[in-house]
């Protein structure tokens, strides 16, 4: 099969499109014949060397969706034949408030979707929500799990509440906002493009605040009637997370599920407990968010956002793009 492999890090060359052996399915497992898969910033970091456990060769690639191809001894359930959707959380464990020991996602260590095929737990492959396409149902795994995760199992959504997104753009608060309308939530949304905001405000969010022109903490006070979002999602880290705490309203919560920008060159504690807040920290998520994920897209219609589809040997090409910060939505490779 044909598959992106990765051989290190440094320069271009390192990624590159290869003829390699097809998989086999060991017990318990089956193998997906691949139509598409998204791109996350984990594989940018992976890519860019900035990530733990990094080992070499690697097919990246954590989101999927294709078609089951083979099925290993011992699989009940899944058919050849059958339509899937991967669910790249591997092995999270009995416990859904937390990850067990043998937990990890799909694409390192493992070989992940950037290729024509991939293998993974037959208890990690789920029907396609209903009325998506390839490339639609391939953006939902990583990004629509981190979020539901979010906004629905640790941000505890409420219908009437005002939730504020930060960084809308990229694919897990693009995700959060989809979720968090859909709960009856009022949303808001910060960015540093106004063409982003615009692209939120047709989605459904509320209100956009242009954190490079405007001073997104006051905005957003002043939106709520002065006390602030209830809820506000954040995956960038930096000075916005401290931003944050100061915007969120007294005895609100703050859940925060990245840092691309870094750590926290300051973080005002005295917020925390003067202000009574709930800071919430989530990745990933366990099988029930991931099925709740799916039910939700299933049952209410609701459609992944896709930025830009690329063939899978343009895969560098898509990394590139991410690494520019420009996408809003997701990421998508086609796989013949």
């Amino acid at each position: 099969m044909k598959a992106i492999v990765l051989h290190g890090v440094g320069n271009p060359d390192m990624l590159r499109l290869e003829d390699v052996p097809d998989p086999v399915p060991s017990a318990g497992q089956v193998v997906v014949r691949l139509r598409a898969a998204a791109l996350n910033h984990r594989d940018l970091f992976i890519c860019q060397g900035q990530y733990a456990g990094l080992r070499f060769p690697i097919i990246p690639g954590s989101d999927g969706v294709g078609v089951v191809a083979a099925v290993g001894p011992g699989v009940t359930g899944v058919r050849q034949g059958d339509p899937v959707v991967i669910n790249p959380s591997l092995e999270w464990g009995d416990d859904t408030r937390v990850e067990g020991p043998r937990w990890r996602i799909l694409g390192l260590p493992e070989n992940g979707t950037f290729a024509g095929m991939v293998t993974v737990p037959a208890a990690n492959v789920f029907p396609v929500p209903a009325g998506l396409s390839d490339e639609a149902a391939a953006a939902l795994p990583l990004a629509g799990l981190t979020a539901y995760r979010a906004v629905v199992t640790r941000g505890r959504v409420q219908r009437g509440e005002t939730v504020l997104v930060l960084g809308i753009g990229g694919g897990v608060a693009t995700f959060a906002l989809l979720i968090a309308k859909h709960a009856g939530a009022r949303v808001l949304v910060t960015s540093s493009s106004d063409a982003k905001l615009e692209r939120a405000r047709a989605l459904g969010a509320d209100a956009g605040f242009n954190y490079q022109t405007a001073d997104w903490v006051t905005l957003a006070k002043e939106a709520t009637g002065g006390a602030g979002p209830d809820l506000i999602v954040d995956g960038t880290g930096g000075a916005p997370f401290d931003q944050a705490l100061d915007a969120v309203r007294s005895g609100g919560r703050v859940v925060t599920y990245g840092a691309t920008l870094g750590p926290v060159p300051q973080l005002t504690v005295r917020r925390i407990f003067w202000k009574l807040l709930d800071v919430l920290g989530t990745k990933m998520g366990s099988p029930e968010d991931f099925r709740g994920m799916l039910a939700l897209f299933d049952q209410a219609r609701l459609r992944p956002v896709v930025d830009r589809v690329y063939p899978l040997a343009e895969a560098g090409q898509a990394l590139a793009h991410m690494a520019q910060a420009a996408q809003f939505g997701k990421i998508v490779l086609r796989i013949a």
